[in-house]
């Protein structure tokens, strides 16, 4: 018996953000055991990585949203993840981001995560969502600028010191205006 998840796919100009296949474990076992890991408690063990990549299909069926994996849609390889997170010791729902090796700097990880909070908001209910961030991951502090959060405090995630990010509201009613 197979237990299927409903994971909704949203398509960028180069990306596809989709729910999880075995086949992604490899490329995802590869960042999760290597030094990029770093920002999210690794590099961790193959098994801890098959341990987090089950957690992540399993934050959908629990929590109705998640992280997406991100295909690149011009050669099907598994470029990162993507998405929204609320896990045990976490202050509210994350949004949150992995681009795999060979696929940074090309503007991937905001497309993708712009996809990603615009959907959550709009479906998903979370809207001015945050993210934590690791004070010395230039990047993602880079990223998150770009994406127009905003540096709202310093925190802790899991007992780690970090900043938390907002990010701006998305959903708007017909009676509130567009932000400028």
């Amino acid at each position: 018996m197979k237990i299927t998840v409903d994971i909704p796919v949203i398509e960028t100009e180069d990306l596809i953000l989709r729910g999880y296949d075995e086949a992604d474990f490899e490329a995802f076992a590869a960042f999760g055991t290597s030094d990029r890991a770093a920002y999210v408690g690794g590099p961790h063990t193959r098994w801890d990585s098959w341990r987090a990549f089950m957690a992540g299909i399993g934050h959908w069926a629990l929590r109705g949203y998640g992280m997406w994996m991100i295909e690149h849609r011009a050669t099907g390889s598994v470029a990162g993840r993507v998405g929204m997170i609320l896990n045990d010791g976490w202050d509210e729902p994350e949004l949150g981001w992995h681009i795999y090796d060979g696929f940074e700097g090309k503007g991937y990880a905001y497309q993708a995560a712009l996809a990603a909070r615009d959907h959550a908001a709009r479906h998903f209910g979370l809207d001015g969502v945050i993210s934590y961030i690791d004070a010395t991951n230039t990047r993602s502090l880079r990223l998150a600028d770009r994406l127009g959060a905003k540096h709202e405090r310093d925190g802790t995630v899991v007992g780690t010191p970090c900043q938390v990010w907002r990010h701006p509201r998305v959903a708007r009613s017909a009676s509130q205006p567009a932000e400028a």
